[in-house]
């Protein structure tokens, strides 16, 4: 397996060179098979347990999410990859990247998961199992106090208002946001609806979850993010699809969307009507230009007015914003705001595409970095040209939920931030606590230093300020 998977690493070809994950995959079974060890499906857990395995994929979700998994431990990933994304949703920790972590765990093997260190204990001793149940307790109790924050306004201590909401993806999620005090979905991720299926969803379908999560998130708002998958998931009910050989640059989000209006149409016909039951928005992903955005516009006006010809209710009023995730939207942040009518920069993509950093890659994590000065400019720049033609500017990408980054965000100039609902307290705790002024002044001395050195040993004041 080393020397195969050795050989994929020192290929040139970055498709070719990611099947590397392929057949340490397969290598893992064999290797299990020889040892004698039984891999249990997650479809099978009927107790309480560490789910460890090579990787998780999106459409393991629905299966995972179970009060018997308490923590993984898994071999690929980095901070933002999926794995790490669902763990937090369900509150539960995780570690990832750890390469070969399924060669080393038994079934039935005790170990601790350290999500915040990144450490995973293999046979703990008493004295270690007994130091980390009183973590949990203190942590515990951390987050009992949090949860008396949750009715507060997010109001800086200089009185600005900032709207903080949440990420899901079911309808099931929205009793969470409602217990953490969310102030509306800032992201519902309808993908999740096509996945795991033998057939493409209905509108009628489509119909019932928008607007059930529309109805129980009254009187706030909702966000509806429209498909945001690739080719490859929806290849079954595609005649002709081509395999990519790298589908995160491939035919994905809006990009599939219009390739493919016929499924398009469906779930915006399903919007559509589902907005006279809440405060709904719509939102357009992995938008990189002006003429992308103003396409899904148009196909958005051309079926509100079919709906309105069959006598079908549609709000007078829906915004459509954009998801700023790739590099030259947010360079041409000053001319999509004068088409969106809000903004939500999604940092994972947007800090993977910037950076030539892939997410997922254990490989690179250390590379990416959330304040590297290109991100901050980036940011900084999206939320100068939605104000100054008076929209809004929000974040929805794992950054926004890392409150080491909320004081330096707010003095770039977000308005709101969505994160898993969990986080919701913390975050606001954080924003009472911040003067605005402070913050923008903070931004401005790192923004207006007169070299790199000197930027970057203001910025490193900030980061030990906030560890």
């Amino acid at each position: 397996m080393d020397r195969i998977t050795h050989t994929f690493e020192s290929l040139q070809d970055e498709y070719f060179r990611e099947r590397r994950n392929d057949i340490v995959e397969v290598g893992n079974k064999i290797l299990r098979h020889l040892l004698g060890k039984s891999e249990k499906k997650i479809a099978q857990i009927d107790s309480e347990c560490i789910v460890v395995a090579h990787n998780l994929l999106p459409s393991d979700t629905l299966a995972l999410k179970t009060d018997l998994i308490r923590g993984f431990a898994i071999d690929v990933g980095g901070k933002t990859s999926h794995t790490a994304l669902l763990a937090q949703g369900l509150e539960i920790p995780a570690v990832v990247g750890l390469k070969d972590i399924t060669a080393q765990v038994k079934s039935n093997q005790t170990i601790i998961i350290d999500g915040s260190q990144g450490i995973v204990i293999l046979d703990p001793d008493k004295i270690a199992s007994e130091n980390y149940r009183r973590e949990r307790e203190i942590q515990t109790r951390e987050k009992q106090e949090l949860i008396k924050l949750r009715n507060l306004p997010a109001i800086t201590l200089d009185e600005k208002r900032i709207e903080v909401a949440a990420n899901i993806e079911s309808s099931e999620d929205v009793k969470a946001v409602h217990s953490y005090g969310g102030e509306g979905i800032g992201l519902f991720r309808t993908e999740y609806l096509f996945l795991n299926r033998t057939e493409l969803p209905t509108e009628d379908e489509q119909y019932e979850h928008y607007s059930r999560v529309a109805k129980q998130m009254m009187p706030y708002h909702t966000i509806f993010r429209t498909l945001d998958i690739g080719g490859d998931k929806l290849a079954p009910f595609i005649d002709g699809y081509a395999v990519e050989s790298n589908p995160f640059l491939g035919l994905r989000a809006l990009r599939f969307c219009l390739k493919y209006p016929e499924i398009f149409k469906v779930q915006l016909r399903a919007l559509l009507r589902a907005s006279v039951d809440g405060k709904v928005r719509i939102m357009f992903p992995m938008v990189s230009g002006v003429q992308e955005f103003l396409q899904g516009k148009e196909i958005l006006e051309m079926v509100k007015k079919e709906l309105i010809q069959e006598k079908i209710p549609v709000a007078s009023k829906i915004e459509v914003g954009a998801m700023i995730e790739v590099p030259s939207a947010a360079l041409t942040a000053d001319l999509l705001a004068q088409e969106a009518e809000f903004f939500s920069i999604g940092t994972n993509d947007l800090i993977q595409y910037t950076l030539a950093v892939d997410r997922v890659n254990e490989n690179v994590a250390s590379l990416y970095e959330p304040m590297h000065f290109a991100i901050l400019r980036l940011v900084k720049m999206v939320a100068d040209s939605a104000h100054k033609h008076g929209r809004w500017v929000g974040m929805c990408g794992e950054m926004a939920s890392d409150t080491h980054f909320t004081q330096l965000l707010l003095g770039l100039g977000l308005d709101e931030f969505s994160v898993v609902p969990s986080f919701v307290p913390k975050l606001k705790k954080i924003i009472r606590s911040t003067n605005l002024s402070e913050a923008k002044q903070m931004v401005t001395e790192i923004m207006t230093a007169p070299n790199f050195n000197v930027a970057q040993e203001r910025l490193n004041k900030i980061k030990l300020s906030l560890v």
